[in-house]
C-alpha cells in the first residue's frame, strides 16, 4: 500500500513569536512533516512542548539566537540529522533528515541578500550568490530520492512576481539570482513541484511584504518558497497547495505555508 505523506514548508519569521499560528496551522491542516525556516531561536529554548502535545514528537533543529534557524517537525519517524554550511560562516540555514522510506528531506533557508543587487556594494548579495554556488556543487552529487524545500529567497519565473519588469533590479528576481537558481535546478534535474500542479503562466506567490498597507488588495507578492524533488520522486507528488489565507491570520509571517502531498 502506498504511504501518503503531506510535507509542509513555512518561513515563520520567529517561531516563538508565532507559535499560536503554527499551532493553528497544525491543528487545521495536520501535515505529517513541517519544515520551518527563520525560527530565530537557539536549540536549547526551541518551544518543543507545543508540538509534542500535537503529536509531533520527532523534532530536528538547527538554530541560533535571534537570527536564521531551521527546524523539521514530524509526527512520523525521521533519522540521520545532517547539517550543511553552504554559507561557510556557521549560520544555521540547513538541516536534513532521512525518512523511513529512504527519502532525504532537506530544509533550507537561503540568504535574502540585502537590498542592493551588487556584490561589490553589498556583501550580503555576494554571500547569497556564493551560497547558491555551493548548493549547486552539492547538488551535482545528489543521486536519488531527495526533497529540497524551504525559503529560497528567489522568485525565478515571470509569473512568480507581481511585476516582472519592475522587479528585474530588485533582489529576489534579478537575472543573476535567477541564473544561479537555474544552475542549481539543472545540477540534479530538480523538479519544481508547484509549477507541475499550477500553470507557470498563472500568478503564484508565497510572500507579501509587511510594508503593504493592504497586502491582499495590492497583491504585490513573490514566490520565494519552493518544494523541489529529484526526478525519481516527481510522480510521487499528488498535489501542491499554497496556503494564502495564513497571510491574513493574526500576527502573521510575511510568508505562507506550502504543502505537497506525496504517495510513496
Amino acid at each position: 500500500m502506498p504511504q501518503t505523506l503531506r510535507i509542509a514548508s513555512w518561513n515563520i519569521n520567529s517561531v516563538r513569536a508565532r507559535t499560536a499560528i503554527v499551532e493553528r496551522f497544525l491543528r487545521e491542516e495536520a501535515p505529517d512533516i513541517l519544515c520551518l525556516q527563520e525560527t530565530k531561536v537557539a536549540d536549547d529554548i526551541f518551544p518543543e512542548g507545543v508540538f509534542r502535545q500535537l503529536g509531533y514528537n520527532h523534532i530536528v533543529i538547527n538554530g541560533q539566537p535571534a537570527y536564521h534557524g531551521v527546524a523539521t517537525i514530524s509526527r512520523v519517524p525521521v533519522h540521520e540529522r545532517n547539517v550543511r554550511d553552504w554559507q561557510a560562516n556557521g549560520e544555521a540555514r540547513h538541516v536534513a533528515v532521512r525518512l523511513d522510506n529512504g527519502v532525504e528531506l532537506n530544509n533550507v533557508y537561503i540568504p535574502a541578500g540585502g537590498d542592493i543587487p551588487d556584490r561589490d556594494e553589498n556583501p550580503k548579495f555576494g554571500q547569497k550568490l556564493d551560497f547558491l554556488t555551493r548548493m549547486t556543487e552539492w547538488s551535482g552529487d545528489v543521486a536519488e530520492k531527495t526533497i529540497l524545500t524551504g525559503d529560497f529567497n528567489v522568485a525565478p519565473l515571470e509569473q512568480d512576481v507581481w511585476s516582472h519588469k519592475q522587479l528585474l533590479k530588485v533582489v529576489s528576481h534579478t537575472p543573476i539570482e535567477c541564473e544561479h537558481l537555474d544552475r542549481l535546478q539543472k545540477a540534479s534535474g530538480w523538479v519544481d513541484l508547484a509549477r507541475q500542479f499550477i500553470d507557470p503562466e498563472e500568478k503564484l506567490y508565497t510572500w507579501w511584504s509587511y510594508r503593504a498597507r493592504d497586502w491582499e488588495a495590492s497583491d504585490r507578492g513573490r514566490r520565494l518558497d519552493h518544494m523541489w524533488v529529484t526526478p525519481d520522486l516527481k510522480d510521487k507528488a499528488v498535489s501542491h497547495r499554497v496556503h494564502r489565507d495564513c497571510r491574513g491570520w493574526t500576527k502573521p509571517s510575511d510568508h505562507v505555508p506550502i504543502v505537497t502531498e506525496f504517495a510513496f
